[in-house]
């Protein structure tokens, strides 16, 4: 599908956000997420009792993958965006759908785990711990992932492509 043709019938054309617009809504959507991940880690402390045993170590972070999965697939399948991507006019949608399916909003947050997960692995596989390395492989893992969006011809990233989703621009 073509960024100017519509997504579905009786609809107006919607166009693609730019890839600025769309990268400055994730630095935004960043901070809110940190203060959703704050309260959850607050909720998991005080259940476990603070516990620090590996198991507890891993189950908070299981639960803030879930919590984070909840916070975005409720969004989009709710509203169809994020308080960040209606600060900034962006909705994902797919096509024929009025609402985004569950399944495919489930969809979609697994599959932007690969913004991070290269770089994570990379980071993993050759021993980085410090914050330095870890950020610049993080920054390189991004960036090649943000860059996916300029070979596609619907300027889509390549998590949405895979999902049969698609971010588009909200009228003023």
């Amino acid at each position: 599908m073509r960024a100017t043709e519509p997504a579905t019938a009786g609809v107006p054309a919607l166009h693609t956000p730019t890839l600025k617009r769309r990268l400055t809504a994730m630095v935004y959507e960043f901070f809110l997420l940190f203060a959703v991940e704050m309260l959850a880690v607050l909720i998991y402390i005080l259940a476990t009792g603070n516990r620090q045993e590996p198991l507890f170590q891993h189950g908070l972070k299981l639960f803030l993958f879930l919590v984070t999965g909840a916070y975005f697939t409720w969004s989009w399948t709710n509203t169809g965006h994020t308080l960040a991507m209606k600060t900034w006019r962006i909705r994902v949608v797919k096509p024929g759908h009025a609402r985004l399916p569950w399944r495919a909003a489930i969809l979609r947050y697994l599959l932007a785990w690969a913004w991070f997960a290269p770089a994570l692995l990379v980071c993993a596989v050759f021993g980085l711990h410090a914050r330095g390395e870890i950020a610049l492989a993080l920054l390189v893992g991004v960036l090649a992932w943000a860059m996916t969006a300029l070979f596609d011809r619907d300027r889509q990233f390549l998590h949405d492509r895979l999902a049969g989703t698609r971010l588009v621009a909200i009228p003023r």
